[in-house]
């Protein structure tokens, strides 16, 4: 059996990550029927996938306003002071682990290009504690942040790639 090219793998695999966002829970047997390959096939690159970090994990996609939960943005812009020791304290995610006795739950972490530096999704209880958490990280890094903005999301339409079940309550909103 000749070997497929490599960019006949990268479709393959493009196909099963395409299936994967949209149903991490489908079962391979199910994934490997739409895709049309061998289950064998679909269990070996999804197994790549996850040993080369192409694949970090699987989530559950949840509605934080049935949580209690809301959800807020922060965007900052950093200092011209050498970014050096932040970097360790960003990866050593320092804030992360004092986010929880405010019911902050982290949810995604970014740096920019643009007119802010770094992005971060989080969900809290509320304003309050939104605001809490965004002074506690002003504090902890004082001298590297120039401007902190805290947006409040209203309604997400969609999250990680998929639709909310609930888009029609949009309507309400707008």
């Amino acid at each position: 059996m000749a070997r497929s090219s490599r960019k006949q793998i990268v479709e393959d695999e493009k196909k099963i990550i395409q299936e994967l966002k949209q149903n991490a829970r489908e079962s391979i047997d199910e994934i490997a029927k739409r895709c049309g390959f061998s289950r064998q096939k679909v269990w070996r690159i999804i197994n790549r996938l996850e040993e080369d970090n192409t694949i970090w994990g699987y989530g559950a996609i949840t509605d934080d306003e049935k949580l209690n939960q809301k959800n807020y943005l922060m965007l900052i812009k950093k200092t011209n002071e050498p970014i050096g020791e932040l970097a360790d304290r960003i990866v050593s995610r320092e804030i992360e682990n004092q986010t929880h006795n405010l019911g902050i739950e982290l949810q995604a972490s970014h740096y920019l290009n643009g007119q802010y530096d770094w992005m971060i999704s989080f969900t809290a209880p509320d304003i309050i504690h939104a605001k809490k958490f965004s002074e506690m990280f002003n504090k902890t890094f004082m001298k590297h942040i120039a401007e902190v903005v805290l947006i409040e999301k209203i309604f997400s339409v969609k999250k990680c790639g998929i639709q909310n079940p609930n888009v029609e309550k949009i309507k309400d909103f707008v």
